[in-house]
């Protein structure tokens, strides 16, 4: 079986739209969450979310291209770009090799009502143009990304709800594992509009601290009263060990293994069976001890029963080990479907730099998170080995492990 590797990594959300920009956010705690008056307007009860820019994508690709790409592809070209770029990957290698991509993707929806919405009013269908179609499809971003790169490999979107980036960075490793790729682009996506999460507003799942938005996401925390919506993309580089080692890539960490599981209870409530199975199934994998396990990336979003239920699994697979656990949701928000692939590389730039980051606002724990080491405050620490999870809508949960090489 193929050793996989990251050699490449980027990243574009509301902590920075780079790497250096994260990593300086994640050291100091920096929050990413503002009030979106739009939402107020339209009349939601929650009007935070993560704020980031819209990237301006005129002087870097043609009308043609542009007019084909939803919100979260534009987001998830200009993390890709920074991630091809560190990997050392050209238009040259691109071109000589079957490299594919596995993005996580769950909704289009800004380009889908756009496009209802102009039917509608016009009551002409040709009006919509030609490249709405391909805007409002979830395999928006795979489509476009593999277009503009000219890729020649694998081509899917993966659609997990919350864990979506996660399961790409997972499937991405098994088809290099067994060898069927060597080199595959994966990541997470998601839109940051109105649209894409006004059912969640619905369901009394947003934090209602308007007036704090920096206090809102509180995960792990007693006081915490629902999840702040972010988004943005994340893109890594998943190769063979012998193809980096051959092209002389640089090398920032090793996949370990991959876990997974299903609830198969509520469609919406998660329990505490699903994450645990799949947490022990990424540790049996891995083939590492629960003491080499230095760092557990929560999903934590700030919800009153996940964050019980994910604490409560996490104390029951470790036991008396308390690696540091914590959830960088409390600086981002809940970054959606792409939330799995962020978070692997928020916890890798974590181990690069030999540092845990705060868990902001977590300053009172619960029954269950008290069973946890969750620090409130940066730390300095040197570790080599992670973990991060990924829960999602349907009860689809995803586990990473991730170690230095």
């Amino acid at each position: 079986m193929n050793r996989v590797v990251i050699t490449g990594m980027g990243i574009y959300s509301c902590i920075g739209q780079n790497l250096d920009e994260v990593k300086r956010s994640l050291m100091s705690g920096k929050c990413g969450i503002g009030v979106d008056p739009a939402r107020e307007a339209i009349g939601f009860r929650s009007y935070l979310t993560g704020i980031l820019p819209e990237p301006n994508l005129v002087p870097l690709l043609d009308r043609r291209k542009r007019i084909s790409m939803s919100q979260e592809a534009g987001y998830a070209y200009m993390a890709t770009v920074e991630a091809l770029e560190n990997a050392h990957i050209d238009n040259d290698f691109l071109a000589s090799h079957d490299v594919g991509i596995l993005y996580g993707n769950d909704s289009s929806a800004l380009a889908v009502m756009e496009g209802v919405d102009l039917i509608r009013e016009k009551k002409n269908t040709t009006l919509v143009g030609s490249g709405s179609v391909f805007q409002s499809m979830n395999s928006t971003v795979t489509m476009n990304l593999s277009v503009i790169f000219k890729l020649k490999g694998i081509n899917i979107t993966i659609a997990g709800a919350c864990a979506s980036g996660s399961h790409a960075i997972g499937m991405g490793f098994l088809m290099i594992q067994s060898g069927l790729q060597d080199c595959i682009i994966c990541g997470g996506a998601q839109e940051v509009n109105p649209f894409s999460v006004s059912s969640f507003d619905g369901l009394n799942a947003f934090s209602m601290r308007n007036d704090s938005p920096s206090e809102a996401s509180r995960p792990f925390d007693a006081d915490r009263d629902g999840l702040v919506p972010s988004g943005g993309a994340a893109s890594l580089i998943l190769e063979s060990y012998e193809s980096a080692v051959k092209r002389g890539a640089p090398i920032l960490a090793e996949v370990k293994s991959y876990g997974f599981s299903s609830n198969g209870e509520h469609i919406s409530v998660p329990n505490v069976d699903g994450p645990k199975r799949s947490i022990q199934m990424a540790i049996q994998n891995s083939g590492l001890s629960l003491e080499q396990i230095q760092y557990v990336n929560a999903h934590a979003t700030s919800t009153p029963i996940g964050d019980y239920n994910e604490a409560m699994a996490i104390a029951e697979v470790f036991g008396s080990h308390k690696p540091y656990v914590g959830s960088t949701k409390s600086m981002t928000g809940h970054e959606m479907w792409m939330a799995g692939a962020s978070e692997v590389v928020y916890s890798v730039i974590m181990m690069q730099n030999s540092f845990i980051a705060p868990t902001i606002n977590f300053k009172t724990p619960d029954e269950a998170s008290a069973q946890l080491n969750i620090s409130g405050k940066y730390v300095d620490y040197s570790f080599d080995t992670l973990l991060s999870n990924s829960f999602g809508f349907g009860g689809t949960n995803s586990t990473l492990i991730i170690n230095k090489i």
